[in-house]
């Protein structure tokens, strides 16, 4: 089959796109607005697009509260959501009012973070502090707005909880790491293979 999607003339019952591009890592974003609120949603338009520096970057289909506070107060933190986090991750993503703590929705501790202001998720095995870099607003190819954000920071500092450390590297599969399928649908890691790279690559 091909269909435009222009016209989404697809004729599946749901549009098949976020499963095709799947699948994929999740941003638990924690953010901290300029009057002390605090927020934390998940977000699977996520990815790290650079690692010297190391940046992170997010897009929100629509100016929600974390791009909103992240404008504010300039940093972030990213949360790993993990098999064992699923419910409380799948809990922040409902649409709360603006300044009620998802933290508290969810039932979930938080933990100071290091280098910047949000705290992080006290629960979650990895964090990245970040620091922003730009909030873009996104367009399609004829320059029209999309009312999507795409959110790019600096990766400042790294909280990694040691038991998931094994042998000098991070363990993902020990860690439980989830990511968005599409549809209600993700996935757990739980299994690797390895690939070495032609030298040079």
């Amino acid at each position: 089959m091909f269909y435009d999607t222009q016209t989404n003339g697809h004729g599946l019952p749901h549009d098949p796109f976020k499963a095709i591009v799947a699948p994929r890592p999740i941003g638990w974003i924690s953010s901290l607005g300029a009057d002390g609120s605090v927020n934390l949603a998940p977000y699977s338009f996520f990815n790290a697009f650079s690692s010297r520096p190391p940046i992170v970057g997010f897009a929100s289909e629509g100016p929600k509260d974390s791009v909103s506070f992240i404008a504010e107060t300039r940093e972030f933190v990213c949360n790993l959501v993990t098999f064992d986090l699923r419910n409380e991750m799948n809990a922040t993503s409902a649409p709360l009012p603006r300044g009620t703590s998802e933290f508290i929705h969810a039932g979930l501790e938080t933990a100071p973070s290091t280098l910047v202001k949000p705290p992080r998720v006290k629960a979650s095995p990895v964090a990245l502090e970040c620091k922003l870099v730009e909030i873009k607003e996104l367009t399609d190819s004829d320059g029209n707005s999309v009312n999507s954000f795409l959110v790019l920071g600096h990766v400042v500092g790294i909280y990694i909880n040691e038991a998931y450390i094994k042998e000098g590297r991070f363990d993902i599969v020990a860690a439980g790491t989830i990511a968005r399928c599409g549809y209600t649908d993700y996935a757990v890691v739980d299994d690797l293979f390895s690939i070495t790279r032609p030298k040079g690559g």
